[in-house]
């Protein structure tokens, strides 16, 4: 079956791609509103993009009455904390789903503390395992009610107990204990099967065939 989208309708093209891009990281976003409230709302469009500065990218997309008050603050003040969601925050973290209003912090609803940020006004989550203080780096509108976010990472919060050797950034990832998104409503991976794949190397590979496959 091939579905092509500029024939259908809209929502087709999230469905299909919600549906197959699994699993997920989940952003577990919070910022600051003009007016002092901490908002915090998880987004499943949202990986990791380089290194070199270190940013992150956050798909911002609108419902019927526009964009979210977690997205909206991030568009109108440039500054926002990802925090990882471990297994033990699931329900905490879907809570904040919820259509709450401006002027009502989610972080209250779902009985959760903050933390100070070291560089941002917006506030981590004091439970979560790792958080990351970001600042814009850009903003493109890739449709009119969608957005794509990415985000300068200035600072990374690690819990001392995940980390394996903190001078050398090794961090016991197993232990965080992360859930992703899956497809449909409220579907969630945990603990996922994990396995190693050695990374082939040309050098080792044009060795062991002897010559070169499919060049003339």
């Amino acid at each position: 079956m091939r579905y092509d989208l500029e024939t259908l309708d809209p929502g087709m093209g999230y469905k299909l791609l919600a549906s197959t891009v699994t699993p997920r990281p989940i952003a577990w976003v919070t910022t600051l509103s003009e007016h002092g409230v901490v908002n915090a709302a998880p987004y499943s469009f949202f990986n990791a993009m380089g290194g070199r500065p270190p940013t992150v990218a956050l798909g911002l997309l609108a419902g019927p009455d526009g964009y979210k008050h977690t997205a909206r603050n991030i568009i109108d003040s440039g500054e926002f904390v990802v925090n990882l969601v471990p297994h033990a925050l699931a329900d905490a973290m879907n809570i904040t789903c919820v259509d709450a209003p401006a002027d009502v912090s989610e972080l209250t609803l779902a009985g959760l503390d903050s933390a100070p940020s070291a560089h941002i006004k917006p506030p981590r989550i004091a439970a979560s395992p790792v958080s990351f203080e970001c600042v814009t780096h850009t903003v493109v509108e890739t449709g009119p009610h969608q957005t794509v976010v990415i985000g300068r990472v200035l600072a990374i919060h690690i819990a001392d107990e995940f980390l394996l050797n903190p001078e050398r950034g090794h961090v016991d990832t197993p232990k965080l204990d992360l859930v992703a998104r899956m497809h449909g409503g409220g579907w969630y991976a945990h603990s996922p099967q994990m396995f190693e794949l050695v990374r082939p190397v040309w050098s080792d590979m044009a060795k062991a065939y002897g010559s070169v496959p499919g060049k003339a």
